[in-house]
């Protein structure tokens, strides 16, 4: 189904001129996460950003060109990185095969049209296209469905299921578990598997944005939960174990398409 853009140029759930101030703060590459992205880059020099946002998992060493709707994102990117071009998913301004690979970072629910928006990446792609999603079937299987279900639905909700990805890819794609670091820089949920007290700063839940798309009552009940079971102690004897393992097998993965 297509969506109206919005003033800011974006057009899913969200509107990222309210909420997308915080990312730059928040969601900052991980090096774990974006050593196993340049692996799957291969050796392409030319690559393609997808819903680049504010420029996170750009490889510093290729040439990137970044595509990005919304203004606010846009705004948000350093100055070292290319400046993005405002333009859509499921409209590429290039030509067939002009990038060696391309990319897309947990972007793809935000698309108007899936399937689009996949073809066009194949079409301007002589390599690999490279996809970091999350899988909505395992989105449950995390501490905080325990505090706050309701976010994770949401995010269920909004991600399209793998295969439904890989279909519309066509060809010779893998999936790859993406293992989420104690210490991750990106602040999206899983991010603070070990580190709950991160829950607690509003602008850290507003820069993953399911948080905005839930009633405000239940991030006000998640708050007192929390707050009292981690000075109760109850967190911690519950799931501290966390706060000292080195990585969470969550929801993200690495979808790999090879040109056929």
């Amino acid at each position: 189904m297509n969506q109206t853009r919005r003033a800011d140029g974006s057009a899913g759930d969200v509107d990222y001129a309210k909420i997308g101030g915080t990312y730059s703060r928040f969601r900052q590459p991980d090096p774990a996460i974006a050593a196993q992205i340049n692996r799957a880059l291969g050796n392409a020099r030319a690559v393609l950003n997808v819903g680049a946002g504010a420029g996170s998992y750009e490889p510093a060493d290729r040439d990137v060109t970044a595509v990005e709707p919304s203004a606010s994102m846009r705004a948000q990117r350093p100055p070292h990185l290319a400046v993005a071009i405002d333009a859509v998913a499921e409209d590429l301004p290039f030509e067939d095969d002009s990038f060696d690979a391309s990319m897309a970072s947990v972007t793809v629910h935000q698309w108007s049209d899936l399937e689009r928006g996949l073809a066009e990446m194949r079409r301007v792609t002589r390599g690999p296209v490279v996809l970091l999603v999350c899988d909505p079937a395992s989105m449950m299987d995390y501490w905080l469905s325990d505090y706050i279900p309701e976010v994770r639905e949401m995010e269920a909700k909004r991600f399209p299921p793998i295969e439904r990805i890989t279909a519309a890819l066509g060809g010779s794609v893998t999936v790859d578990p993406v293992p989420v670091p104690l210490d991750c820089k990106d602040g999206f949920n899983e991010a603070y598997y070990g580190r709950p007290e991160a829950f607690l700063d509003a602008d850290a839940r507003l820069a993953c944005s399911s948080w905005s798309l839930v009633p405000e009552a239940a991030v006000e009940r998640f708050v007192r939960h929390l707050s009292d079971d981690l000075e109760s102690g109850r967190w911690d004897r519950k799931f501290g174990h966390l706060r000292s393992q080195p990585f969470f097998n969550g929801p993200l993965r690495l979808v790999i398409s090879q040109a056929t």
